[in-house]
């Protein structure tokens, strides 16, 4: 049985009331770890801690190369660690093999990243300036305390994607990862420990709504990151404007693949189905809603019933299984409750739908296909966070669109077509902060990833997921010296 400690002011400690949490093995459900599950006391002490730090200047005062080469030695040491960290990452979230290695990789890489962009200048001299006249500068300082709540779809990823933009910015950190997957961050604290990173700049704690809600209200706060459900994120951006705290919110979706009447078939159905299905669509792009036209829609469905049948169910940890478990048992019935929705709405229940044989001790549930969807149902409209992929049909490409568009949220997209013109034509209209074209789930960390209506404020990564952790000054330095020459003489200053 493995034990895990929260990490405050660069010491790992056990809980104030000596409270403990499960890890749970969603494959069936044992118990593999035991961690210390924080009180509203250590969150306290936490956000001290980060606080203190962040006042005295030892990770702000640090020069851009000093801050890059110490978030280059958590990249190196994550990829050094990245064997027990994919298998603590498949035992506790479900993670195929296939999926947690390149969340592996791509941890790794976008760590590496923020250590190259905490190099950049982000300050300017405005062109309003004039020599003799003036000099006008921007300058970006570090917002302060970050308070950081993930999800556990990508426990380890989502951590990266938090920890890495702050420390690059001179940010100080609470970090809060969900209950369900707690053991990888608490693992990457030991990491974190192991580096140069001063005391208190970051913080590993774990616990559930009552610890988020006073990351979210401590006045000591000055930002809060969040990653979560649309539903939370609401009331993360109320609590939060009691004090006017930053936020950044990365929501939920319920994303359309939109395969045009021109795709190449094989290459736009194998890749709608990597985009419902891939890590059982418990990803917020989830390519949850396929569109198509009439021209190819009773062979594009027939195609993806006999691409699910194939699909391998297995133990997580086996390199060949494509589908493992669901995070939880409360998730797999969520997910169970909405196929019994889907089939009441009247939907075309094609494949799937239940718990497959062999794996009833798990939180299994089937790649679930349904056809002839209505976009005003449920399954059409909800954020289902399963394998659940709904077929919808639309009279032509402008049709496509507007049901695309007929969302609360926006988060991705993607269009099929052999033709690059029309399907940038295509993406272009999507209300959607991220749209691939014949691709699905390919994130940059370079480039900024964020929604539009309901599934967000804010971008994370690349220079935008920096920025987002600064606040902006402008300094104006006034080169006219001379009293008569101000042009608030004789305005408000009375004369001698």
């Amino acid at each position: 049985m493995l034990e895990y400690k929260i990490y405050i002011n660069g010491e790992f400690r056990d809980a104030t009331d000596n409270g403990t949490m499960d890890a749970i093995n969603p494959y069936d459900k044992s118990v593999f770890a035991k961690l210390s599950k924080s009180t509203v006391e250590d969150t306290k002490l936490a956000i001290k801690s980060a606080r203190s730090a962040f006042d005295s200047g030892v990770w702000s005062g640090k020069s851009n190369e000093e801050r890059s080469a110490i978030i280059k030695q958590i990249a190196d040491k994550i990829k050094e660690n990245s064997p027990l960290l994919q298998e603590l990452e498949i035992k506790e979230s479900g993670s195929t093999y296939k999926k947690s290695k390149d969340d592996m990789f791509l941890t790794y890489r976008a760590a590496s990243t923020f250590a190259k962009l905490a190099l950049t200048d982000m300050n300017e001299t405005l062109d309003i300036s004039k020599e003799g006249i003036s000099k006008n500068l921007l300058v970006r300082e570090p917002v302060g305390v970050v308070s950081a709540i993930i999800p556990w779809n990508f426990p380890l990823q989502m951590a990266m994607w938090k920890i890495g933009p702050a420390l690059a910015a001179g940010c100080t950190v609470v970090l809060k990862p969900a209950p369900e997957t707690s053991v990888s961050a608490l693992e990457l604290a030991k990491i974190i420990d192991s580096t140069d990173l001063p005391k208190g700049v970051v913080n590993i704690i774990t616990g559930d709504a009552e610890v988020g809600e006073e990351m979210v209200t401590n006045p000591m706060v000055d930002k809060v990151a969040f990653t979560g459900s649309t539903e939370i994120g609401r009331k993360v951006m109320s609590l939060a404007s009691a004090t006017m705290k930053s936020v950044t919110l990365e929501l939920g979706g319920k994303s359309a693949s939109i395969i045009l009447d021109d795709a190449d078939l094989d290459l736009a159905i194998d890749g709608s189905a990597y985009a419902g299905y891939f890590h059982n669509g418990q990803c917020c792009v989830a390519g949850s809603r396929l569109i198509l036209t009439n021209k190819n829609y009773d062979e594009v469905v027939e195609r993806l019933k006999a691409k699910l049948a194939k699909m391998r169910i297995g133990n997580p940890m086996d390199k060949d299984t494509d589908i493992g478990p669901m995070v939880s048992e409360k998730q797999q019935k969520r997910v169970l409750e909405y196929i019994e929705i889907g089939k009441k709405e009247g939907a075309k229940f094609v494949y799937g739908g239940g718990v497959p044989k062999g794996f009833e001790s798990g939180c299994y549930v089937e790649p679930t296909l349904f056809a002839d969807v209505n976009n005003d149902m449920r399954i059409a409209q909800e954020e289902i966070f399963g394998p659940v992929l709904a077929v919808i049909k639309a009279e032509n490409e402008n049709d496509a669109i507007r049901i695309a568009n007929a969302s609360s949220f926006g988060l991705a997209g993607g269009v099929w077509s052999r033709d690059n013109d029309r399907a940038l034509n295509v993406a272009r209209q999507l209300r959607a902060g991220t749209v691939w074209v014949n691709e699905w789930h390919i994130l940059n960390d370079k480039a900024p990833f964020g929604g539009y209506k309901q599934s967000g404020i804010g971008r994370e990564l690349g220079i935008e997921g920096i920025k987002a952790y600064t606040e902006v000054k402008h300094i104006h330095i006034d080169e006219v010296l001379d009293r008569k020459k101000k042009f608030w003489y004789n305005v408000t200053v009375p004369q001698d």
